[in-house]
């Protein structure tokens, strides 16, 4: 049994409470019992960490590839929140720790506000999923699974 690692971003300890009808009512506890639920469904464990602050995520990212590389871990399904617009530094923690990354996030933002068409943690990503709720870390769950395991 590997371990994946669940990280969320800025805001995100709002879930339920922030804007319901963009991201539902489910809070941030809700998603993590969804995401421990999927992954015991694939033999594997999850443990979830969420941060408003962009250097605890890069430690975050950079110890999972270690963790990666010791065969502790599968990867990290990351909903980055408002950091996917504006961190490069995230874009290149994920490259430079070489830890596969499924990139995460509950709206559509490619049909909400120009500013988060754009992604600096796409490119870096090995899947993305967008659009499909809370759902959608299920989703990135499953894709972590497929991309690491084979």
């Amino acid at each position: 049994m590997a371990t994946i690692l669940v990280l969320n971003g800025p805001n995100l300890n709002l879930l339920g409470q922030r804007e319901p009808a963009v991201y539902g009512a489910a809070t941030l506890a809700d998603v993590e019992a969804l995401c421990r639920d999927a992954a015991a469904r694939l033999g594997h464990a999850v443990e979830c960490l969420q941060s408003n602050h962009e250097g605890v995520l890069i430690d975050a990212l950079q110890a999972a590839g270690r963790r990666v590389k010791a065969g502790e871990l599968l990867g990290v399904v990351f909903n980055p929140g408002a950091f996917t617009h504006t961190s490069v530094a995230l874009h290149d923690a994920i490259k430079g720790a070489e830890v596969p990354v499924v990139e995460i996030h509950i709206s559509n933002v490619h049909a909400r506000e120009a500013f988060r068409h754009h992604s600096y943690v796409s490119p870096a990503a090995a899947g993305i999923v967008v659009g499909f709720g809370v759902d959608g870390y299920r989703l990135a769950i499953e894709g972590l699974v497929r991309k690491t395991t084979g």
